[in-house]
């Protein structure tokens, strides 16, 4: 939400002046250590980390083992100054206050050498009094501790019961006691991310000088009444009324669009002041609703408030407002025990696909909003509608919910506690009421954001014992998990958002935990709420390891990013899979013998004789290996939606962890460290897809599913091919009768025992063909083309290497690459190396001799700059 505040002249007294000022102290300041050795320059928003490297006196923080050898960074208490002239009488003015939007973390604000303030909440706003101590010339100074420190010595300090985790897992080489401290949890490291706890003023900070009155924030609600089947708005404004008596006025409330506009008379008693206002949206016009992306247009509306007051003072703020509404479907389900868990946009049942968010850089003044549109971009390219803005993170920028709001993707908003326990004393406590007031006063306008989550897996954490807690001392914890997120969060939740649902934790049972006193027996239970599944050791391709629950809002495999991504950050003699650097970046244990494993069940590990070579092969296999295994698990999700099967089904979401990454390193994302897409992010591009064929074995039947995201039946055809590994001629190629494809609706189209498909295609093997299928309907609209391998690939017979071509050719800003094979290639990979940018498909499997792909890039390129950088892969290169 982009917000506008015009000070306009008022009269007051004598003569003319602005009803506030503002004065920004963003950009230049002075940064010092805690012994005073080292001074440099460093700029706000910011932190040490990124200050001392702009400096050149670190290297990149991400090259190599860095986050070792830094480490001395973070254990330093660092001192941020600033001196600063107010360019305005300030003996004018009756009040006066420094405003900082997010300190990072623990900091003693000193203004003139006087104490002002203390900060221990990354995630609150501050605003101090300085009226009595500014002067027209001023020094300003932050004294930071080491949050290292600190979250030691808080934890030390908590004497009366242990509050686990003390450490993470020695393979992630972070730091320990985050729980004791209100910063981004990830920041002392995580199982995909690491450990960079950082020091700086990250947001913005100002001055803020007014007389008589100031807005101190603004905010409202769409709110539909089903009674009067008509839209409302409910607006919340703060004033702070620096006046000796009493202020009236009015306010108008415009949205002219709605044909809409209503005045209101206020008045204004001195101190801290709430305005609420009721807006009806007139009758006679038409509320074009916010829908998530590929069910309908993001309409929004501008709205100006207009205040005028006593004295001839004016505010106006400007913003954008967007009506939707949302419900938590959580009702029981024919033919299965428990109950649904589904959502509902504007009336409609919708099927949540999509991935999980992580903080996209360590250091947050690097993250510019060309970064998050990019992210945010190819995520609604890949045919998702929604990302879990995940518990251990940040919440994040203003600019990456307003971009969700124009893009159509919904948010799952976790409050940030995330795989811990947490103290709950007084002063622990408030500041979390105080972080979450402040969260929801300015996030809760967003369409996008659908739903409060209490915390990332701590119900399941306390309830699947985690952390070994005596049975005897269970009270204790089980007491403290209901006193932070239900007796505080969720209150404040529910007295200041009365539009969005609110759940403690994910996973989560729902209505069934809180029937079980907020915590259930078995978090994991398939019946109800959420589940997070993970499974390493057992083959992906069996999709009978997947749970057919309600909704998954985690899930996936790892893989390694491009050479690309990596070689910035490394040098030749870690060019292997099992060099030091390959351990070190390895953060969740055993993972890189895990992709292996998973490798290894379907695919040839690579045997080139040289090393270099080999590695390369082995990162291309990872995502191989991670494409296909997510592939399998959200087709089997999907699939899910409309059936119940032995009591388990009615699937309603799939968010597969992980959407981004925060550094060049394995992990479960699908996008790489600055957006390159993994082979994975072209493979949720179909698997996504509003019109979507699923195929799958059982017990020596092939199936085909149709699903549909559609929000009408339509009419369609479902054609599947049998392909010989051996010849670029389909073998055989069947036409199914026009059918109607339900709307919101996985049906079966088709089944065949597999022996009778191959007996009706001349001499077939299971290992010497391959099946594909794709629907079209009447109107044009085509689906991917889905493939089902017979056979494990290290199985296949007749499959030859492929020479594959490419042409390369311009057409405006998008360039063309013809490709030419001389065989079958599975997973062909298209990679122009470290320019930006995406092809329209990737990863594919080439059946035909020809196929045209383009690449759009995201920055100017060339033809002469793509033929020297393209680099193309299949599989039998790896052999």
């Amino acid at each position: 939400m982009r917000l506008r505040l015009l000070l306009l002249l008022a009269l007051c007294g004598a003569g003319p002046t602005a009803a506030a000022r503002s004065l920004s102290l963003r950009g230049s300041w002075r940064i010092r250590s805690g012994n005073g050795s080292l001074e440099l320059p460093g700029r706000v928003p910011g932190c040490v980390h990124s200050a001392l490297f702009q400096r050149g006196l670190i290297q990149d923080p991400y090259y190599r083992f860095n986050d070792l050898k830094y480490r001395w960074i973070s254990l330093d208490n660092w001192t941020y100054s600033k001196k600063f002239q107010i360019p305005f009488n300030i003996s004018k003015w009756q009040k006066v206050n420094l405003i900082f939007e997010g300190v990072d973390t623990v900091a003693k604000i000193l203004l003139n050498s006087v104490p002002i303030g203390k900060t221990d909440n990354m995630f609150k706003r501050y605003s101090f009094d300085i009226t009595t101590v500014v002067r027209n010339v001023n020094s300003l100074e932050l004294r930071f501790q080491s949050p290292v420190l600190y979250a030691a010595q808080r934890s030390k300090a908590h004497t009366s019961y242990w509050v686990p985790p003390d450490c993470p897992p020695p393979v992630q080489k972070g730091q320990c006691h985050v729980n004791f401290i209100r910063k981004e949890q990830s920041s002392f490291s995580w199982d995909w991310g690491p450990s960079f706890p950082t020091q700086g003023i990250w947001k913005d900070v100002r001055i803020e000088a007014y007389n008589i009155c100031h807005l101190n924030f603004f905010t409202f609600s769409p709110i539909y009444d089903n009674h009067t089947q008509g839209w409302n708005l409910e607006i919340e404004s703060s004033f702070d009324v620096v006046s000796l008596k009493p202020i009236s006025g009015q306010v108008i409330v415009a949205i002219p669009k709605l044909q809409t506009q209503q005045t209101y008379s206020i008045e204004l008693q001195p101190g801290e002041r709430i305005v609420e206002l009721f807006v009806k949206i007139n009758k006679n016009a038409t509320v074009e609703t916010w829908w998530p992306h590929g069910h309908g247009n993001q309409t929004g509306y501008n709205m100006t408030v207009l205040f005028k007051l006593d004295g001839g003072l004016s505010i106006e703020k400007s913003a954008k407002v967007y009506f939707r509404t949302v419900e938590l479907i959580e009702e029981s389900v024919e033919g299965s025990q428990g109950l649904s868990f589904y959502f509902k946009i504007n009336g409609l049942p919708i099927f949540l696909k999509g991935s999980n968010w992580i903080p996209a850089d360590s250091f947050q003044d690097r993250v510019t909003s060309d970064l998050l549109r990019l992210l945010l971009q190819s995520a609604v390219d890949a045919n998702m509608n929604t990302l879990r803005v995940w518990g251990g993170g940040i919440y994040e920028q203003d600019e990456f919910y307003r971009l969700c709001d124009e893009l159509g993707i919904m948010v799952w908003q976790d409050f940030m506690f995330a795989c811990a326990l947490y103290p709950t004393d007084q002063g622990f406590l408030d500041s979390v009421r105080t972080e979450v007031a402040h969260q929801i006063r300015r996030l809760k306008s967003h369409p996008s954001i659908i739903i409060w989550g209490g915390n990332n897996e701590n119900e399941a954490a306390l309830m699947m014992n985690w952390f070994n807690i005596h049975t005897s001392e269970l009270h204790t914890y089980i007491n403290d998990y209901v006193v932070l997120y239900v007796k505080n969060i969720r209150q404040i939740v529910l007295a200041r958002d009365k539009t969005r649902p609110f759940i403690t934790s994910s996973p989560t049972n729902g209505a069934e935990s809180i029937e079980e006193g907020w915590l259930s027996a078995n978090p994991y239970d398939e019946n109800f709420g959420d589940v997070h599944f993970y499974d390493y050791s057992n083959d992906c391709w069996n999709w009978k390891i997947f749970p057919k629950a309600r909704f998954v809002s985690e899930y996936g495999y790892q893989s390694w990013p491009s050479f690309s991504t990596l070689e910035k950050v490394s040098s030749k003699k870690d060019w292997s899979y099992n060099s030091e650097f390959s351990l070190h970046r390895q953060h969740h244990a055993g993972g890189n013998n895990e992709m292996l494993l998973q490798i290894g069940f379907h695919f040839k590990l690579p045997k080139n004789t040289d090393p270099l070579q080999t590695f390369k092969d082995t990162i291309y296999l990872t995502q191989v290996m991670q494409a296909q295994c997510v592939k399998i698990e959200t087709e089997f999700y999907r699939r899910s939606r409309s059936e119940i099967v032995d009591g388990k089904g009615h699937t309603m979401g799939a968010l597969y962890w992980q959407l981004n990454d925060i550094w060049q390193a394995p992990s479960w994302a699908s996008l790489e460290y600055g957006g390159k897409w993994k082979m994975l992010h072209y493979f949720a591009r179909h698997f996504f897809a509003p019109l979507l064929p699923v195929g799958f074995e059982d017990q020596d039947a092939f199936f085909i599913y149709g699903v549909s995201d559609l929000h009408s039946d339509c009419k369609a055809t479902l054609t599947v091919r049998v392909h010989t590994w051996s010849s670029l001629e389909p073998l055989c190629s069947s036409e199914t009768e026009r059918f109607v494809m339900e709307a919101g609706k996985a049906v079966l189209l088709y089944k065949e025992q597999v022996p009778a498909l191959l007996g009706r295609c001349g001499n077939c093997t299971r290992q010497s063909c391959v099946v594909s299928f794709y629907l079209s309907t009447d109107n044009q609209l085509v689906s991917p083309t889905n493939h089902h391998f017979l056979s494990s690939l290290n199985e296949t017979v007749g499959l030859q290497k492929a020479h594959i071509t490419a042409n390369i050719s311009q057409q405006g800003d998008t360039f063309v690459f013809d490709l030419e094979t001389s065989a079958v290639a599975p997973f062909v990979w298209l990679d122009v190396g470290s320019i930006p940018g995406r092809f329209s498909d990737n990863g594919f499997l080439m059946t035909e001799k020809t196929r045209t792909i383009l690449f759009y890039p995201w920055k100017p390129t060339s033809k002469s700059e793509l033929e020297q950088s393209f680099h193309v892969t299949s599989l039998t290169d790896t052999y």
